[in-house]
C-alpha cells in the first residue's frame, strides 16, 4: 500500500489497483502539489463537510464518475445533485472492493457551503478506519481529543494515523499528542496546519511531545508504503 499527503488534510491511498483520495482539498490549497484536472480517483473518501475537505470533489466526481463514501447526510447530498454517493454513519463499516471502509466518531462541526452560498447540514463529522491488504489508516478529520480514541486503538492497530494539529478548528500539538497516546498507532502523521493563518503550528513541537510513538512529518507529495 503506497500512501501520499498532499497538504492540509489531503491523502492518497493506492492499493490493490485502485486509487483512493481522502477529503481532497485541493484548489485554494496552497499547500499542495496537485491540480485538481489531473486526479482521477476510483474512490473519494470524506470525512465531513466543509469545504476545505469536500474540496474538488464534485468537480472530480463530474468530470470521473469515483464511487464517494461519506457520512449519510453529506452522500444524500451528493447523490442529489447526481454523484455515485455510498452513505454511512458512525460506527458502520463496510466491505469494498478496494478495501473497508469504518466511519468512526469525530467531535467538530458538519455543514457545506454551495456557491450559491447557501449552507447544506451534512451530518455528524467522522473519522475514517481503512483497511486494505492487512493494514489499517486511520484519518481523524478535523477532530477534538475524545476518550473512545483508546477504545479505537484497542480494538483496531492502526498502522499510519492522520491527526490535526492545527488548534483553533481541530485538537493542538498538545491534544494531538494524548490523542496519538490513546490510538497507539504504529505512525503518526500531523495534518491540518499552516493552511491558513488561524492554524499556524510547528510540527515539530508536536513531534518533540510524542514520545512512544513514530512521527513523520511529511511535506506534499511526501509517500510511504505499509
Amino acid at each position: 500500500m503506497k500512501i501520499s499527503y498532499h497538504g492540509h488534510s489531503v491523502v492518497k491511498i493506492e492499493t490493490a489497483g485502485k486509487t483512493i483520495l481522502i477529503d481532497p482539498f485541493i484548489t485554494g490549497n496552497e499547500l499542495t502539489d496537485l491540480k485538481a484536472s489531473d486526479q482521477t480517483p476510483d474512490v473519494i473518501l470524506l470525512t465531513h463537510g466543509h469545504n476545505d475537505h469536500v474540496g474538488d470533489t464534485i468537480e472530480i466526481a463530474k468530470r470521473c464518475n469515483p464511487l464517494i463514501v461519506a457520512p449519510n447526510e453529506l452522500a444524500v447530498y451528493l447523490g442529489s445533485i447526481g454523484l455515485n454517493a455510498h452513505g454511512m454513519n458512525i460506527g458502520g463499516a463496510c466491505e469494498f472492493d478496494f478495501g473497508t471502509v469504518k466511519i468512526t466518531q469525530a467531535f467538530h462541526s458538519s455543514s457545506y457551503t454551495t456557491e450559491e452560498n447557501e449552507t447544506i447540514y451534512t451530518g455528524m463529522p467522522a473519522g475514517i478506519l481503512f483497511t486494505a491488504e492487512g493494514k489499517t489508516v486511520y484519518h481523524a478529520g478535523d477532530t477534538s481529543l475524545f476518550g473512545d480514541m483508546a477504545l479505537i486503538g484497542r480494538r483496531q492497530s492502526i498502522d499510519v494515523a492522520f491527526l490535526p494539529i492545527g488548534d483553533n478548528f481541530t485538537m493542538g500539538p498538545e491534544d494531538a499528542a494524548v490523542a496519538t497516546e490513546l490510538l497507539n498507532p504504529k505512525l503518526v502523521v500531523p495534518v491540518h496546519y499552516n493552511t491558513f493563518p488561524p492554524i499556524r503550528q510547528n510540527p515539530q513541537h508536536f513531534k518533540e511531545l510524542v514520545t512512544s510513538n513514530e512521527v513523520k512529518i511529511m511535506e506534499a507529495g511526501d509517500i510511504i508504503e505499509i
